[in-house]
């Protein structure tokens, strides 16, 4: 599902395998271990992780085929309840790293492959293939407040994010850096990889206090920090009603 490997002072998380990466709690699990394990593993040196992945997706999002696959509605409003808390959790994990942290955007990411995306420090993107999409306009699906505070956290410009949410705008590399939404496009996959090497190399040499700025990052995005302990689509019985209408 994934793997974690140390280059140098740089972590590398890679999503494996050639699948869509869509974020079901097998996989939550595995991305959630291997945050503790980059944790404990810092050991107050000056680091930073860069998370990828292998085939045409980044991350598709959720797993809603394992979600509707339990049977009744009851089981799936559980199943959907079970991704939501753990992909909170691992946004919780990751945006509290003590270290920069860095996606390598190698193939699509849509919806809740986006939000991961997004909640690194920094995002390079493939421009040669995949696209950067909120998919849940074009599926009826509602959209649950903390991936707006994400959006309103990371995106600056009111238009793009009007774009994102409210036309569903597929998002090439190019178009991303435009808008402000991603630092740079890179010709190819390896290209990107080795790109956030060097970014992450380059943060490294700061040696900065990693403490000092986990937890400067938690304060700047105190907001989503909150918003993130509840999912009022998987908690509230009128819009888990609506999503389990709708798959």
């Amino acid at each position: 599902m994934c793997s974690l490997e140390k280059r140098g002072s740089l972590f590398v998380l890679t999503l494996t395998g050639d699948d869509q990466h869509r974020l079901n709690p097998t996989l939550l699990d595995a991305i959630s271990a291997a945050l503790h394990r980059v944790r404990s593993e810092a050991s107050g040196a000056s680091t930073a992780l860069i998370t990828t992945a292998y085939g045409k997706f980044f991350s598709n999002g959720y797993d809603l085929a394992w979600g509707k696959s339990g049977g009744p509605a009851a089981a799936t409003k559980d199943r959907l309840i079970l991704m939501s808390s753990k992909f909170r959790s691992v946004i919780r994990e990751l945006i509290s790293l003590p270290m920069p942290t860095i996606a390598a955007v190698t193939g699509h990411a849509s919806a809740g492959g986006f939000i991961f995306a997004l909640c690194h420090d920094y995002i390079l993107m493939r421009k040669d293939k995949g696209f950067l999409y909120m998919s849940e306009l074009d599926i009826s699906l509602p959209v649950p407040a903390w991936f707006i505070t994400v959006l309103e956290a990371k995106i600056g410009s009111p238009a793009a994010r009007r774009d994102v949410m409210l036309r569903a705008a597929k998002l090439t590399a190019e178009a991303a850096v435009d808008r402000g939404i991603i630092q740079s496009a890179h010709d190819s996959a390896e290209e990107t990889v080795v790109a956030a090497l060097t970014l992450g190399e380059k943060l490294v040499s700061k040696k900065w206090d990693g403490q000092v700025y986990g937890q400067i990052r938690m304060v700047m995005l105190a907001d989503l920090l909150s918003t993130v302990s509840s999912d009022e689509t998987g908690e509230d019985p009128v819009h888990v009603n609506v999503v389990v209408s709708r798959l």
